[in-house]
């Protein structure tokens, strides 16, 4: 049983918006963040955002500052990708992760091999 559930994805026109939640309610272990990536067919999966669970702190992938935000509910144990202003390139399947290292660190935490849990994925299309 996965630990962490993508959902939200769609299909939308360029210039338009979708939020992505990220239940982790199931998930029982501390974590020091929740990151967002994107894998799109033939490429590499590719660090987006993540948002720190001491603090909140959040952090972006410099092709998506100014245009998605992450935020998160406590109390819901869910954290959200707020995408506006989706461009063509967006398309592909978004996943949270958690990374389970407790180690405080400077910055993001912007590689995959640095999360230990991840969901299923749910697919963002962007089209016209």
């Amino acid at each position: 049983q996965l630990q962490l559930a993508e959902s939200g994805g769609d299909l939308v026109h360029p210039g338009g918006s979708l939020r992505l939640s990220c239940d982790a309610s199931r998930f029982t272990r501390e974590y020091y963040a929740i990151g967002w990536f994107r894998q799109a067919p033939g490429k590499e999966r590719e660090w987006v955002s993540c948002i720190n669970s001491e603090d909140g702190d959040t952090y972006y992938a410099d092709f998506v500052k100014g245009r998605f935000t992450t935020s998160r509910d406590v109390t819901k144990k869910t954290v959200y990708l707020q995408m506006n202003s989706l461009k063509p390139e967006d398309p592909a399947i978004y996943f949270c992760a958690a990374d389970i290292d407790l180690l405080p660190r400077a910055g993001a935490t912007d590689l995959p091999n640095e999360y230990d849990y991840w969901g299923q994925g749910t697919q963002v299309t962007v089209s016209s």
